[in-house]
């Protein structure tokens, strides 16, 4: 069997961004769907580096999937990666790992290891407001619908060197106003986006104690491992990095340096399905948790992402953006089914969804409107 063709389906699901897609076929009439991590407007250039990594794939079987990870890096990439490579060699080895379950009539998790369990806990997260009240209302409607735990950031918005005791004040409410409507066995994850100075995200983390959040996201930034190493030693509650390292050499040193406890790895960007696999693996031994970030579609990255989190023993809870859901339904000809937070394991062949091409053709790419820059005392978009 050997690869003939790789098809490129940018979407807009009606949602501020844009999703990629993309199809490779063989010559066995076997295909298989991957998704590439998107951000803003560099859809274009992910894509593109989707069609340039396709010359080392068409001719070649779906099975040589390390070497071909391998050789995009050295090769293509000339070992400088970024967020653009990555999320296109992500979405590719995705795909081949879909051709490769699809051909031998089995689910990616048994080629790896097997399952570990037979469903996958997952979060809420696109789900929150703006105000206080108008988060809480939300949150009740979840815990309605079966989520027993959730995420949102309560913190203004960009990168603050200090908040202000007004802001400090508003944060406190807003969580606080969370925990009241929710009640005290819901859990409530706390994202920062990597906007805290360290000794502001010391400061916070100990005013937000008395809420008992689940982690504290990406306090600080991990491109300052020590400055997140100095945040963990500080506050009571688990410290979660990930979402903007890739590959398993920039995991590395946040073992070394002891900087979090939790790792969130998106796997559709961090470098595929087998990447991941391996720094959960690194992990292991250093007690530390994997709790996949997934800001992708609900359908094949949320896919790919629970057969990662199938066969993980180290596997604690991974992310499922409600307000994608219904577009990742009506795109998907097999949709994933969430039951009271927890998402039961796909017994179909491969990731175990299909898509359906003319609805995705139905979704065309949307450019953004323009974006002002700013900084962090004034407004705008």
């Amino acid at each position: 069997m050997k690869i003939t063709n790789v098809k490129t389906f940018l979407v807009n699901p009606g949602v501020a961004k844009n999703w990629l897609f993309v199809k490779v076929e063989t010559d066995a009439g076997i295909h298989g769907w991957g998704e590439c991590y998107t951000q803003a407007d560099r859809d274009r250039s992910i894509e593109s580096h989707v069609e340039q990594l396709s010359r080392y794939l068409v001719g070649r079987g779906p099975t040589e999937i390390k070497h071909f990870t391998y050789s995009a890096y050295t090769d293509f990439a000339s070992k400088r990666g970024a967020m653009d490579f990555y999320s296109a060699l992500s979405g590719l080895e995705l795909a081949l790992w879909d051709i490769v379950g699809k051909a031998l009539r089995t689910p990616v998790y048994d080629l790896l290891g097997g399952p570990c369990r037979d469903r996958v806990r997952v979060y809420a997260n696109g789900w929150a407001g703006k105000a206080p009240a108008e988060s809480a209302e939300a949150a009740r409607r979840l815990v309605d619908t079966g989520f027993e735990a959730m995420k949102f950031d309560p913190f203004p918005g960009p990168w603050r060197p200090i908040l202000t005791p007004q802001e400090e004040r508003e944060t406190l409410e807003h969580v606080r106003a969370v925990r009241e409507a929710v009640g005290p066995d819901v859990e409530l994850l706390i994202e920062a986006h990597r906007r805290l100075a360290p000794f502001q995200a010391i400061k916070m983390a100990h005013m937000l104690e008395e809420f008992r959040p689940f982690w504290y996201e990406e306090p600080v930034s991990a491109r300052n491992l020590d400055a997140l190493a100095e945040v963990r030693r500080a506050v009571l509650m688990p410290v979660v990095t990930g979402e903007e390292l890739y590959t398993k050499t920039e995991f590395r040193e946040v073992f070394e340096k002891q900087a979090a406890d939790i790792l969130n790895p998106d796997i559709c960007v961090c470098g595929g399905l087998l990447e991941l696999k391996e720094i959960a693996a690194m992990a292991e031994p250093y007690m530390v948790a994997i709790a996949p970030h997934n800001y992708n579609s609900t359908s094949v990255g949320l896919a790919a992402t629970v057969q990662l989190c199938a066969m993980i023993p180290n596997f604690l809870i991974t992310e499922y953006f409600v307000n994608f859901e219904e577009e990742s339904d009506a795109i998907s000809r097999e949709p994933l089914r969430l039951e009271n937070g927890y998402i039961r394991l796909p017994t179909e062949p491969g990731l175990g969804v299909e898509l359906d091409e003319e609805e995705l053709l139905r979704r065309p790419y949307r450019k953004f409107l323009k974006r002002g820059l700013r900084q962090y005392y004034e407004e705008g978009p």
